[in-house]
C-alpha cells in the first residue's frame, strides 16, 4: 500500500531504510550533544569554552568542506557513508569511556569534538546528496523535508530523553546510546541496494574539480544568492547548541531537564516547519518564502532575548524551530535541484561550508559577546547581524544582475 502525499518519498525502499536509521541514530546524536554542552558546562563553567568545543567540533566543516565535495563526487555514497558513520560510533564510544571511568577532561572533549568534526566534513555533504540517488529528483523536496522532520523529531526526543537521563544518571549514558544507535543506521545502510556510483569525471585532479565546482557556484546567480543566505544565517541564528544551554542555565537558572525540554520546544517547531513543507509538495521554494524564513528566524533569535520565564523561552524556540527549518530545507533543496547531477556533491559541499563551516565563528561570537556582556545582549547582537547580513547579501545580489550584461 502506497503512502500518502505527504510521505511519497517512503515509497522508495531504499530510502524507507535509510530514513528509518538515521532516525535512531539522530536521537543518539542529539542525547550527545545535550550531554557534551552539559558535560562541559560542569567541567569549566565557562561560555567561552563552551563555544570554542563548537568551533573545535565544526573547523574541519571550515576547513575541509570544498575538497570534500570532490571527494564525493568521486567516490560511492553507500560506501562512504558506512566509513563515517562507523568513525562517528567509535567517537560515541570513546567519550563514553572517558566520562564512566572518571577521568574525562575539557581537553578531551575538544579533542573528540575535533575528531567528530572530521568525520562530519565527509559524511554531510555525502548524505545529502545520497538522497536523490534514492528518491530521484521528483520526491527529492518530499525526501529533503522527511529527513529535516527525523533530524528535527530527534531534537525533540534525543534532548529531553538526555536530559531526564543526565538528572538521574550522568551523562555517561547519553554518549553510550548515541554509540549503539550508529549500529542501527550501519544495519540500514547494508539494506540499501543503491550505492551512489559516481558520474564519469569532467576533472582530472581534484585540485580542478574544486575550481569548477567554484566557477559553476559562483557563476550561477541563484545557486550564488542561496549560498551566501546560508552563509549569513548559519553565522547568527544556528548556534542552539550554544544558545539553548546559556539561555537555561544563564538566563532562565535551569537544570538538566529543563534544557532538555527547552531543546525539545525548538525541535517540535522544526518538525512542524519540515512537515508543512512535505504537504505543500512542489519542486521549489520560491525565492520570497526562503528570505521571509530566514528574516522571521533572525527575528525569533532577537524575541528570545526578551523572555524572562520558562514557558516565554518555549514559545520564541518553537518559533525558532519553525522558521529555520523552512529556510534551510528550502535552500537545500533549490541547490540540489539547480545543480546538474555531476557537480552535485561539490555544489552541496559548498552548502555544508556555508552551513557548518560558519558554526565555529558563530559559536565564538555568540561564547565571547555572553561571556563579556551577558547571554541577552547576545543573541540581539547574533539576530540583528543576520538580518543585517541577509540585507547585505540581498543588495549585493540585485546589484550584480542589474550589472549582468543582457
Amino acid at each position: 500500500m502506497p503512502f500518502p502525499e505527504a510521505l511519497r518519498a517512503l515509497n522508495h525502499r531504499d530510502f524507507r531504510f535509510f530514513w528509518g536509521g538515521q532516525l535512531v541514530s539522530l536521537i543518539g546524536t542529539w542525547m550527545q550533544s545535550v550531554a557534551q554542552s552539559w558535560l562541559v558546562l560542569q567541567l569549566s563553567g565557562s561560555p567561552l569554552k563552551l563555544g570554542l568545543i563548537g568551533t573545535f567540533q565544526f573547523a574541519p566543516v571550515l576547513m575541509f568542506s570544498v575538497v570534500a565535495g570532490a571527494i564525493v563526487d568521486r567516490l560511492p555514497k553507500r560506501r562512504l557513508i558506512l566509513a563515517t558513520q562507523s568513525a562517528l560510533a567509535l567517537q560515541a564510544f570513546t567519550i563514553t569511556a572517558l566520562v564512566w571511568s572518571g577521568h574525562v577532561q575539557y581537553w578531551h572533549v575538544a579533542v573528540l569534538a575535533l575528531l567528530l568534526g572530521c568525520a562530519n566534513v565527509i559524511d554531510m555533504p555525502t548524505r545529502q546528496v545520497f538522497v536523490v540517488e534514492m528518491v530521484g529528483k521528483d520526491d527529492l523536496v518530499n525526501a529533503v523535508a522527511l529527513n529535516s522532520a527525523a533530524f528535527n523529531g530527534a531534537r525533540i526526543v534525543g534532548p529531553a530523553v538526555a536530559g531526564l537521563l543526565i538528572g538521574r544518571l550522568g551523562v555517561a549514558p547519553a554518549f553510550l546510546l548515541n554509540g549503539l544507535s550508529f549500529l542501527v543506521v550501519i544495519g540500514a545502510l547494508l539494506l540499501v541496494r543503491a550505492e551512489g556510483t559516481p558520474r564519469p569525471r569532467t576533472a582530472a585532479t581534484v585540485s580542478q574539480a574544486v575550481r569548477e565546482g567554484l566557477r559553476y557556484a559562483l557563476g550561477t546567480s541563484r545557486i550564488a544568492l542561496v549560498l551566501g543566505l546560508v552563509l549569513v544565517v548559519s553565522l547568527c541564528v544556528f548556534n542552539f547548541t550554544i544558545v539553548v544551554p546559556l539561555v537555561a542555565r544563564k538566563v532562565l537558572g535551569l537544570g538538566a531537564e529543563g534544557f532538555g525540554f527547552l531543546m525539545a520546544a525548538l525541535g517540535i517547531g522544526a518538525v512542524t516547519g519540515a512537515l508543512s513543507l512535505a504537504t505543500l509538495g512542489g519542486r521549489q521554494t520560491p525565492l520570497r518564502t526562503i528570505l521571509l524564513a530566514g528574516v522571521l528566524s533572525c527575528l525569533a533569535l532577537v524575541a528570545l532575548a526578551t523572555a524572562a520565564d520558562f514557558h516565554t523561552a518555549v514559545v520564541h524556540l518553537f518559533q525558532l524551530g519553525f522558521f529555520s527549518i523552512v529556510f534551510m530545507a528550502s535552500c537545500n533543496t533549490t541547490l540540489q535541484l539547480s545543480a546538474p547531477d555531476a557537480l552535485r556533491g561539490r555544489v552541496m559541499s559548498f552548502y555544508t561550508l556555508a552551513f557548518g563551516g560558519a558554526f565555529p565563528l558563530g559559536a565564538f561570537m555568540i561564547g565571547a559577546i555572553a561571556e563579556a556582556l551577558g547571554v541577552r545582549t547576545a543573541l540581539v547582537v547574533a539576530g540583528s547581524a543576520g538580518l543585517v547580513g541577509m540585507a547585505a547579501v540581498v543588495l549585493g545580489w540585485v546589484s550584480t544582475r542589474t550589472r549582468a550584461p543582457r
